[in-house]
């Protein structure tokens, strides 16, 4: 299955240079509409919005530490919502400890990706994802 990058992702950062660097390598790849959101409460909230409105997020990129609700939390939130169950979810952080990655493999996350990364890994964490 090829990539449909006309699919609308969603970047979770509460860096605004993390946000605008992982925006840029999606863009790259051939992403069109990426939008982003500071922190998970909000990032819930666009999501819920966006499939209220017909125009649902078809992939999340998101952070594991953040304020108000972490990438983890965010995850958790997401998987035990049956209309966004099995919406694509991709976490960064840097955070390598194998126990958070069990924890994130635990809470259903669909790939994982640790700080500092290349585009190249990036992509193949996409690739993984979609293909």
């Amino acid at each position: 299955m090829a990539i449909d990058f006309s699919m609308r992702v969603l970047v979770v950062d509460d860096m605004a240079v993390m946000r605008k660097m992982v925006k840029k390598i999606l863009k790259d790849l051939g992403f069109a509409k990426v939008d982003d959101s500071a922190n998970g409460k909000i990032a819930f909230e666009m999501i819920k919005d966006a499939h209220a409105t017909g125009s649902p997020f078809q992939f999340i990129v998101s952070d594991w530490n953040m304020p108000e609700m972490s990438g983890i939390e965010l995850l958790q939130k997401i998987r035990a919502d049956e209309t966004f169950k099995k919406l694509p979810f991709l976490m960064v952080t840097a955070e390598g400890e194998k126990d958070n990655l069990i924890i994130a493999i635990k809470a259903g996350v669909t790939n994982f990706i640790i700080k500092p990364f290349t585009p190249d890994v990036f992509r193949e964490k996409v690739e993984k994802i979609f293909t």
